[in-house]
């Protein structure tokens, strides 16, 4: 399921699984992380203009990088982890090596562009805004080591945003995103009743938004660098 967007299996699910121990843990998390200010500003100029724009009017294309950088270097997992790692690294190779060119040879470049390329970044756009959604709000804290709690993060720390039905079901619910964080073995279909009970018993730590233009205006405006009293500051 994952060959086509050429995403090896084994490194998503390591970074998954990091990213859900440590969600919204400063420095540690690996999705949306807030820039800390003092080193943002010494990066080299091209490099700040890169990490501004994924994190405004480019956040689309976000997780392109995200899938570039954290899923095909073999340093970034542990030597227990790493055989798996190869093996989906290298069913990932063999696959590229015979899909890329029988695309090109039956559909040319421009159809390889038209029937994958250009879907794979619908894909990326959808990735990019439903993991942005679930972890970023004005008000809603990155936290040091100090202050984090595996409880909070959990149910504090995510957000479930309501979106056009027909979207959520596309999606299989993932934006019902809370009790994905409490537990990933809960599936899709029981994500909802999962949420109302989890409301039910500790709604008033819980976050709710609806998805639409002035939530993503707020977040790609607003939430930029990390401020340890207000959450976040914006670049200007």
């Amino acid at each position: 399921m994952f060959l086509p967007l050429i995403y090896p299996f084994e490194p998503w699910r390591i970074q998954h699984n990091h990213h859900h121990n440590h969600t919204n843990k400063l420095d540690v998390d690996n999705a949306w992380q807030p820039f800390r200010a003092e080193s943002f500003y010494y990066h080299p100029t091209f490099l700040k203009v890169i990490l501004s724009a994924v994190k405004g009017p480019f956040w689309w294309i976000a997780s392109t990088g995200y899938w570039l950088k954290n899923h095909f270097a073999l340093s970034l997992f542990s030597e227990t982890q790493r055989p798996k790692v190869v093996i989906s690294l290298v069913a990932l190779g063999v696959f590229s090596v015979v899909f890329f060119p029988v695309m090109i040879y039956y559909f040319g470049v421009w159809g390889l562009i038209k029937y994958w390329g250009i879907p794979w970044l619908g894909f990326h756009f959808w990735l990019s805004t439903f993991t942005m959604v679930h972890h970023t709000l004005p008000f809603l804290p990155f936290m040091e080591l100090k202050d984090w709690t595996d409880a909070r993060a959990r149910l504090a720390s995510t957000v479930h945003c309501v979106y056009p039905s027909w979207i959520e079901f596309l999606c299989h619910q993932i934006n019902v995103h809370i009790p994905h964080h409490v537990s990933t073995a809960i599936p899709s279909y029981n994500l909802w009743k999962a949420h109302y009970a989890l409301k039910a018993r500790w709604g008033k730590y819980m976050h709710e938004c609806e998805f639409g233009w002035f939530l993503l205006r707020d977040i790609t405006t607003k939430c930029h660098l990390y401020d340890s009293e207000e959450a976040y500051k914006p670049f200007d």
